[in-house]
């Protein structure tokens, strides 16, 4: 490898990224196991204390979503 292209990778982080507290591996088991990463927009992610509180709202969404399609209107 030439010492331009040394030098170009060693520069790939901005001075202010900061990983003195960083943890390697942390997430790698639940990674591992299949996760889905979803952003929440910033309006979103101000309602919810958590994943499992947006867990929860999504849940009861999926519940109600599920009762409007096989409940209401059910023709009898």
């Amino acid at each position: 490898m030439s010492q331009d292209l040394r030098a170009k990778d060693e520069d790939d982080l901005e001075p202010e990224y900061d990983f003195a507290g960083g943890v390697r591996g942390k997430h790698f088991a639940a990674y591992a196991k299949g996760t889905n990463v979803v952003f929440l927009d910033p309006d979103i992610a101000a309602v919810f204390k958590g994943s499992a509180a947006v867990n929860n709202a999504l849940r009861l969404l999926l519940t109600l979503a599920r009762e409007q399609v096989h409940g209401k209107h059910r023709v009898q």
